[in-house]
């Protein structure tokens, strides 16, 4: 099949022979080259599909961008067209590591311009999860040593994603290599205007908060791509993983089997909610990697809170050590400190029934 791309065009579907489109009569190739051949997705300022390369004789299918944007407000047509050139002008330096879709082609045709890609056969993180499930601590720790250095690279060609969730990685068919696409959101950026305000752009759920404001930083997308691991590790949206009125996540409650203490310590700094309380770099993330993590699996948010109280309370409340051997005729007193910990274990759980510490004899 040959696709028009005449977005106003009321029969796109042509035989793959068409040069031209049977109901517009648009030209079917790009460059007399390119033949779209379906359409795969639609953005706010774009449409994509997925197309031939006719000027190579393996025919190897790769990716147009159109530029599509859903506005006619000038000033947000004239915001699209710069992030579209600009999109074009990262691939062409970004698409230099074998982790990033390359850029074969930037150019326009009947006053549009387009971009061409090299397509990524496989399927998004969001689609391997609808098939295969969550992901466990091994995976994640794979996912994250794969795509850390291709961020570290990112960001030091001054680069911000901006973008990181599960549909923005595609894991390739043949070798299971790890891709990050979609750059249309990033941002290039300079040392004086670094945390300056912009424009917010992200996606819901996964925006670094101050990114939704408008002053995203290079942790943004390590923010971004710890809420897409604790989506990955839970298969919850991360609307339902994070305590609005708190301010907190609650991730760990969700988790269908438990992790190292020392993944979920990393996943916490990636998620807290001010850049400088995050890893600085994604160097500094793979370095904690590095950490053994042969520990028990991390507690239960109920565990936590009693150990929580019982280090508090510990100081006020000394207990004395009881004697190793004592005699048969003496009683040994209860622990105060463990019996309020158990009563409050109790409420925790919604339990009616309360510990009674034994009667004296």
């Amino acid at each position: 099949m040959s696709y028009c791309l005449n977005p106003h065009c009321s029969h796109p579907k042509n035989p793959p022979s068409s040069q031209f489109c049977q109901s517009c009569g648009t030209s079917l190739r790009l460059k007399d080259r390119y033949r779209p051949i379906k359409a795969i997705a639609q953005g706010g300022f774009g449409r994509t599909f997925l197309a031939i390369d006719e000027d190579k004789p393996s025919k190897p299918y790769c990716v147009i961008k159109q530029f599509f944007p859903q506005t006619e407000k000038i000033q947000a047509l004239k915001k699209a067209s710069q992030m579209f050139e600009r999109e074009a002008v990262q691939l062409d330096i970004l698409g230099q590591h074998p982790q990033i879709p390359a850029l074969m082609a930037y150019f326009y045709q009947d006053n549009r311009p387009y971009l061409v890609q090299e397509f990524i056969e496989g399927n998004d993180l969001a689609r391997e999860l609808d098939l295969h499930g969550t992901l466990d601590e091994t995976q994640i720790r794979a996912l994250l040593n794969n795509i850390l250095p291709v961020l570290q690279f990112v960001h030091q060609n001054q680069v911000i994603h901006r973008d990181i969730k599960p549909e923005n990685l595609i894991l390739r068919s043949r070798d299971k290599q790890l891709f990050l696409v979609d750059f249309g959101a990033a941002k290039a950026v300079e040392a004086a205007t670094l945390g300056l305000a912009g424009t917010a752009i992200g996606s819901v759920g996964y925006i670094a908060p101050e990114q939704a404001v408008g002053r995203a930083n290079y942790t943004s997308d390590l923010y971004s791509l710890g809420v897409t691991c604790i989506h990955l590790l839970t298969n919850v949206h991360p609307f339902y993983l994070y305590n609005a009125h708190e301010g907190t996540w609650i991730w760990r409650d969700r988790l269908p089997a438990p992790i190292s203490l020392i993944l979920c310590q990393i996943l916490d700094k990636m998620l807290a909610p001010m850049p400088e309380q995050r890893h600085p770099s994604a160097e500094a993330i793979l370095q904690a990697l590095e950490e053994p993590y042969s520990q028990p699996a991390a507690p239960n948010n109920l565990d936590l809170e009693i150990e929580r109280l019982r280090n508090q309370l510990a100081p006020q409340t000394p207990v004395a050590q009881p004697p190793q051997n004592p005699p048969p005729s003496s009683t040994t007193k209860p622990n105060p400190l463990d019996a309020e910990l158990e009563e409050i274990r109790a409420e925790l759980l919604g339990s009616t029934h309360r510990h009674q510490p034994p009667a004296s004899s």
